[in-house]
Formats: C-alpha cells, sequence, structure tokens
C-alpha cells in the first residue's frame, strides 16, 4: 500500500498535525499552497509543492525553492480547478492507494465543501481519501466499510448520501441500528451516531455515502 501526504492551505492545528504525520507512514509528502508554511516552521521537508503561492509565506518559498530533490508544479492564479485538486489528481495518477488530507478545512466553507467534493476522485481511481482535522475525519464511500472501536476517529459516526439515495442500507455494532433503509438527501437521520460494540459495519445496496467520525 502507498499512502502520500497533502497538507493544503487550510486550517492547521500545529500539535495535532505533528501528531498525525509522526504517527503515520507516508511513502510521499506534498505542500498545497500555504501548507508549505506548516513544513517550514516544523523543519520538514515536502516532496513536492503545488500551487500558485499566491497565498504562501516568502520566506517558506525561498527556503525550500533551491533544493534539487523537491518537485514544484506552479499553477496560475486563474484556472478553473483548486490548487489541492491538482495535487490529488497528481498523486493518484501515481497509483497511490490512500491519500490523507490535512489543512483541508477552515474558514472558507467554499474551500471546505470543494475539498469534500474532492473526496469523490477517489472513488473514480479506487483510491482511498480522508479528509482530517484535528475535530473529523471524512472519507466518501461506494461500498461496505468496518469501523472498529478501538481504531475510530471520535466519539461520533454520522452518514449523509451523496447521491439522491442510498438504498439497503444496514448499520450493525452501532447505538442506532437500521435495516435495509433507504437514506436520501437532504435529511439528517444519519447524524451523531455511536458505536457500541467492538466494531461497527456500515453496509448498503446502491449508491454514495459521506462518512463522517467526528468529536466535539
Amino acid at each position: 500500500m502507498k499512502r502520500a501526504l497533502i497538507v493544503s492551505g487550510g486550517c492547521i492545528e500545529e500539535e495535532f498535525c505533528r501528531n498525525y504525520i509522526e504517527n503515520h507512514r507516508f511513502d510521499h509528502k506534498t505542500a498545497v499552497d500555504f501548507g508549505l508554511q506548516f513544513f517550514y516552521k516544523n523543519n520538514w521537508k515536502p516532496d513536492r509543492i503545488v500551487g500558485d503561492l499566491d497565498s504562501a509565506v516568502r520566506e517558506a518559498v525561498r527556503f525550500f525553492e533551491n533544493d534539487a530533490d523537491i518537485e514544484w508544479i506552479r499553477l496560475v492564479p486563474e484556472k478553473d480547478d483548486t490548487d489541492t485538486e491538482a495535487a490529488i489528481r497528481r498523486i493518484i495518477e501515481e497509483g497511490y492507494d490512500k491519500i490523507h488530507i490535512l489543512g483541508g478545512t477552515g474558514n472558507r466553507i467554499d474551500h471546505m465543501l470543494g475539498n469534500v467534493g474532492l473526496l469523490g476522485l477517489g472513488l473514480l481511481s479506487d483510491t482511498r481519501i480522508w479528509l482530517v482535522d484535528e475535530h473529523n475525519r471524512v472519507q466518501m464511500i461506494r461500498q461496505n466499510i468496518k469501523i472498529t472501536k478501538k481504531e475510530q476517529f471520535g466519539k461520533y459516526v454520522s452518514l449523509l448520501p451523496v447521491t439522491p439515495k442510498v438504498t439497503g442500507i444496514t448499520l450493525t455494532g452501532m447505538k442506532y441500528p437500521l435495516e435495509n433503509y433507504t437514506m436520501e438527501r437532504f435529511l439528517t437521520i444519519g447524524i451523531s451516531n455511536e458505536i457500541v460494540e467492538d466494531e461497527a459495519v456500515i453496509c448498503f445496496k446502491d449508491g454514495i455515502l459521506l462518512v463522517m467520525e467526528t468529536k466535539d
């Protein structure tokens, strides 16, 4: 399994992000625009830097720009996709199996929702992508998954349909179980469930689900 990390330019909780990176093994690290500042402050070197660098700190850019081991992908500010999308697509092209995104949430709700939507790129290529911050771990799925209580992220597990309907949802090992249920968009029945057994299983027949593991 090849694992990649993207540090984007949103909200970055320094201690959480450092611990997250140290506790995971990543074969590749990409800094996206202002995310470069995180690497600079922690004296870590990314493998690739992607972006138009309109929000990157000049000092961080100067520090890394002469390092021949770093790949630079400089983008123009006016374009049809975000820097984070460009970074994800490049990593998927290189055949990575798993992508973890830090710094993908924050004050800009348009960028945050855009990054949630980008999780769907993984479904097109059988690449698992997680959007992670101090309080949330989010993924998009189109097949059954298991979440162990030992490895869950936070207290709550919430489900939202991405497609108009997700049919045949069966939840086991959870506080609020479901059996062969059809979940429709614009409803909140899937919010704030909890794992009550050693393992929770999310099964469904058709559709795409957003799975959010969250904590206060």
